[in-house]
């Protein structure tokens, strides 16, 4: 009994460009007769890519709605800047960004959905970290204490960026006070594995290689660290200079992992380094919020970009007809997706 995953990482504004890849994937998917909904059967995220996962997963809204919302009228709406005064200290002093545009608008847009409208037999899962506890926090519909969970809430949990956005509590008048949480790229910002790991739990009787992944990232920063100057360098500098972050954050690992474990053909990276490459001469700026108009432009620009070259294979995939090798993200040298060998390194 074959089940379909869908992974989705985070990556802040950056899910532009997953959204709109997958607005496409749908469409293709549609003209054959059948839709996104209709292929997976468990759906992950973590930050930005829980909400198109809790989206998919829990509402009703289209793909194509869904990928509109990232565009820079409601950008603008969730990025709202929090010091004024000082915008250079933002992030430095306190988080950038205030909590309670965010939260509006996954409101708006998610409504009353729950963790438990994933429909019959589908389960969606989204990453976050519990600061109090000091440990991952996995929200999943596989869990019955958490089904009741309003899908903007867990999106927001999963979502709040330590240094962009305040940490989150997700309950209000929740029995534990102390359960305060932050965006789950801090522990696993490309949450393949664990999405794998749930699925094994939650279907024993399936196997791994009875498993298919289609995971999307949200383009990798590519900026390269002065590795001589920052042996001088403290907390601040690593923060300014070093993007701490999004070192911390680094979804290759998880992304070797997945690709090694999983049998030949049921796996396909979507990613790729944020730089020129053949079919993308003008790429967008790797900022997790450059909200500029013209970058989110590029963003969906890429997006296109990446059904180009993976359309036909990741709706193959969804399918359960793909017959080719894994792929991992596009090779900067060739520009294509690099088919998976058992060799090769993270």
């Amino acid at each position: 009994m074959s089940k379909m995953i869908l992974s989705l990482d985070g990556g802040g504004i950056r899910g532009a460009a997953s959204a709109r890849f997958l607005e496409l994937v749908e469409e293709r998917l549609v003209a054959e007769g059948t839709s996104l909904r209709g292929c997976v059967d468990f759906y992950a995220g973590t930050s930005t890519g829980s909400i198109i996962a809790l989206a998919l997963a829990t509402t009703d809204l289209p793909m194509r709605e869904i990928s509109g919302l990232y565009n820079h009228e409601t950008a603008v709406q969730i990025f709202v800047p929090r010091c004024w005064m000082l915008p250079r200290l933002g992030g430095y002093l306190s988080p950038k960004y205030k909590a309670g545009g965010k939260v509006e608008t996954l409101k708006r847009h998610l409504g009353d959905a729950k963790l438990e409208d994933v429909g019959t037999s589908k389960h969606v899962l989204a990453v976050s970290y519990d600061i109090g506890k000091r440990k991952p926090d996995v929200i999943k519909s596989t869990d019955d204490e958490q089904r009741k969970l309003f899908s903007w809430q867990v999106a927001d949990v999963s979502s709040a960026a330590p240094t962009y956005f305040p940490t989150r509590e997700l309950r209000e008048g929740a029995a534990n006070p102390d359960e305060w949480l932050v965006d789950g790229g801090v522990t696993a910002n490309n949450p393949t594995m664990c999405v794998i790991a749930e699925a094994k739990r939650v279907w024993p009787e399936v196997s791994i290689d009875e498993m298919r992944v289609l995971s999307v990232g949200t383009g990798y920063r590519s900026q390269a660290i002065n590795g001589p100057a920052s042996r001088r360098w403290g907390g601040i500098q690593w923060f300014t200079k070093g993007h701490i972050l999004d070192v911390l954050t680094d979804e290759r690992v998880v992304a070797y992992q997945a690709i090694t474990l999983m049998k030949q053909g049921t796996y396909i990276r979507v990613n790729a380094n944020m730089v020129r490459h053949r079919g993308l001469p003008n790429p967008p700026d790797d900022e997790m919020d450059d909200i500029n108009p013209a970058n989110i432009e590029k963003l969906r620009a890429m997006g296109k970009w990446w059904f180009e070259q993976y359309g036909t294979q990741a709706v193959d995939l969804l399918l359960g007809r793909y017959t080719g090798p894994s792929l991992d993200r596009i090779e900067i040298e060739s520009g294509a997706p690099r088919p998976f060998a058992i060799r090769q390194s993270a």
